[in-house]
C-alpha cells in the first residue's frame, strides 16, 4: 500500500482534539499552499481560505456551528469562502494574472477569457455562488488529504449557519460566502469516542465501475 493510502487510513473525521496541541505553523502552511496550487474550472480559483486563530472568533463560530468543541479546540480554523458572483473584473484580474506570469498572450486563451465573459457574469448570483462553491469543495479535498499526509488531524464541517459566520468573518463586504469549514489540530484519543472504530467503505465492486 502507497504511502497516501496508508495515511488516507490513517485519518478520520477526528471528533475531539487536544485543545493544548497547536498544529506547527509549517505544517499549517503546507496545507494551504496545497489548497492554493489545486485545481479550479478554467483556472479562476473562486474563493478564498481563511486560516482563522483568533480564539474570540472562534468562539462565536462554534456558537452558531452546532456547539461543536473541534472549532475552538483545533489550533487553527481553515474557512473555504466562495465568490458569491463571477464578475467582468474578478474574471478579468486572473486572465490578465496568468498573461502576466506567462508574459505572453495566446489567442486561443483570450478567446476563451471572451467566451466566459459572454457568459458566467450573465448568469444570476446563486447559480454562480453555487458553482464557485463546487470549486471551493475540490480545495477542501486537497486540505484533508495534505493534512492526512501532515499527520494532522481535521473534520470537514457543512453543519453551521453560514449567514451568520459570513457576518462573524465580514465575508459580504469581500463578495464572499462561507462553504465549509475545517478545524486543523490533534486528536484526543481518550475522549474520540471514533477514533478506534474500523473505518468503513463501500467495497470496491459497488463503488467503482470499469468500462472497458
Amino acid at each position: 500500500m502507497s504511502d497516501l493510502l496508508q495515511v488516507l487510513q490513517w485519518r478520520y473525521a477526528t471528533k475531539k482534539m487536544n485543545p493544548a496541541k497547536a498544529v506547527p505553523q509549517d505544517k499549517v502552511d503546507y496545507i494551504a499552499e496545497a489548497v492554493r496550487l489545486t485545481a479550479s474550472s478554467s483556472g479562476l480559483q473562486p474563493y478564498e481560505l481563511l486560516v482563522v486563530t483568533n480564539p474570540a472568533l472562534r468562539e462565536q463560530i462554534q456558537a452558531v456551528a452546532w456547539n461543536q468543541a473541534q472549532v475552538t479546540e483545533c489550533s487553527h480554523l481553515l474557512v473555504f469562502a466562495a465568490w458569491d458572483n463571477y464578475t467582468a473584473e474578478r474574471i478579468n484580474q486572473m486572465f490578465d494574472l496568468v498573461n502576466e506570469e506567462r508574459g505572453s498572450i495566446n489567442a486561443g486563451w483570450e478567446a476563451y477569457r471572451q467566451q466566459l465573459l459572454n457568459s458566467y457574469p450573465q448568469r444570476d448570483a446563486e447559480t454562480n455562488y453555487q458553482h464557485a462553491a463546487r470549486q471551493a469543495y475540490i480545495g477542501v479535498g486537497t486540505a484533508l488529504i495534505a493534512a492526512a499526509e501532515q499527520h494532522v488531524d481535521c473534520t470537514p464541517m457543512e453543519g453551521f449557519d453560514p449567514a451568520k459566520v459570513d457576518e462573524i468573518l465580514n465575508l459580504s463586504a469581500r463578495g464572499l460566502r462561507s462553504v465549509v469549514i475545517l478545524p486543523l489540530g490533534y486528536r484526543e484519543e481518550a475522549g474520540d469516542w471514533l477514533v478506534n472504530l474500523k473505518k468503513v467503505r463501500r467495497p470496491r465492486e459497488q463503488f467503482i465501475t470499469e468500462l472497458a
